[in-house]
């Protein structure tokens, strides 16, 4: 196992589509948490600001644990942000955890 970084970029206004399928996306990460996978995980608000309201996000990070580079490109293109069309495109890399 070893750690990716996941970073889905969003179309233009996202927010309702996000909203839409939301429970579903938090669910996946829920179960990867539960498994002691998912190191980190959030959105980038379109403003510089906790909530940016109907601003809505940019895209996401997502750095967890998995088999390899394919498990986690798997994983990521089956995210409903990516199959509903939320996310535009979704890079997966390696990542090295250094600090903290």
């Amino acid at each position: 196992m070893a750690l990716y970084a996941i970073v889905g970029e969003d179309k233009p206004d996202s927010l309702a589509d996000r909203l839409a399928v939301r429970p579903e996306h938090i669910a996946r990460l829920q179960a990867l948490n539960e498994a002691g996978r998912l190191v980190l995980a959030g959105p980038f608000p379109a403003v510089d600001a906790a909530d940016p309201g109907a601003a809505g996000f940019t895209g996401s990070l997502i750095v967890a644990e998995f088999e390899d580079l394919q498990a986690a490109t798997a994983w990521a293109e089956a995210d409903p942000y990516r199959r509903t069309g939320v996310y535009t495109a979704v890079t997966v890399k390696p990542f090295k955890h250094v600090l903290p």
